[in-house]
């Protein structure tokens, strides 16, 4: 009987133990086991000129007839100096399988370039989907964006600013909800090593997402890990804050049990039984369309 309890708890934590260590080969153990069979899948896929200007699309079986299915723009983490769209094959899997036309994007990285030029690609990145929504078989005008850690900063502002969907030429009514999965939106990075992410003697002030909102912002969901070790809570709940000034309708969701590397993995298929960040993302985009 205490074999039974404890083999699946064993494989429970190993796993769990897999995911915080944030190494290649575990995030290539994940992508061995998403299938992509019976997916549409076009990989790198240039939408600007840098070398790191691509993304991959993974598409839903028979999207391309229907031209109707929603469309996510995932974008990875890393602290702005590393991190690879070929790492989150499962989260393009993910959500095709749920429905979604999703992109997994690259951009460039600090300290070659700093703030804005990996928001620019955001922007650039949303503007090829809306671009390329007829052949890819999605909605140009139902648009979400997804984002874990550095990606997550990104993907809100991206979202919030409207200087950079202006810029690109996106409609901001475009964008229906943004979702940020532990994601630094309100910190001070001059002390810290991911100052080499943003402009020499630049202020916090001018450039966190925090200070950015618009009052015509689409919905967000700000998960949160609960045992988070490398973004500290109250980034999401300065966040939060914000968004409520003004006027924003804002879901903040802390996730127990997880920390900044499990909440990322949970966005797997495979990994869904660590904790709801796929369900949680999944149900919040669902009801904002």
């Amino acid at each position: 009987m205490k074999k039974r309890i404890l083999f699946p708890l064993l494989i429970v934590g190993s796993l769990a133990a897999l995911v915080a260590c944030g190494t290649n080969g575990v995030l290539g153990t994940l992508n061995a086991v998403a299938s992509t069979a019976g997916l549409n899948v076009s990989t790198d896929q240039r939408y600007g000129p840098d070398a790191r200007n691509v993304l991959d699309v993974y598409r839903p079986e028979g999207s391309r007839a229907d031209a109707t299915a929603p469309m996510l723009l995932f974008i990875h983490g890393g602290s702005w100096t590393n991190g690879s769209k070929n790492d989150y094959k499962f989260v393009g899997e993910s959500f095709a399988r749920a429905g979604y036309v999703t992109a997994v994007m690259n951009y460039r990285l600090a300290p070659v370039n700093r703030y804005p030029a990996y928001i620019q690609d955001a922007a650039q990145a949303l503007k090829y989907l809306r671009v390329h929504a007829p052949e890819l078989g999605g909605n140009p005008d139902a648009l979400y964006v997804m984002g874990h850690s550095a990606g997550a900063f990104n993907a809100v502002e991206l979202v919030d600013n409207a200087r950079w969907l202006t810029e690109a030429g996106v409609p901001i009514s475009a964008v229906k909800a943004v979702v940020g999965v532990a994601g630094p939106y309100d910190y001070d990075y001059r002390p810290l090593p991911s100052a080499n992410a943003f402009p020499e003697g630049s202020n916090p002030a001018d450039i966190m997402p925090s200070y950015h909102v618009r009052r015509d912002a689409p919905p967000h969901l700000l998960l949160v890990a609960g045992d988070d070790q490398v973004v500290e809570p109250p980034n999401a709940v300065k966040m939060e804050a914000a968004l409520k000034a003004a006027g924003v309708p804002v879901t903040r969701t802390v996730l127990p049990r997880l920390d900044h590397y499990t909440i990322v993995g949970s966005l797997a298929r495979s990994l869904s039984f660590l904790g709801n960040t796929r369900q949680d993302a999944l149900e919040f985009m669902a009801k904002n369309k």
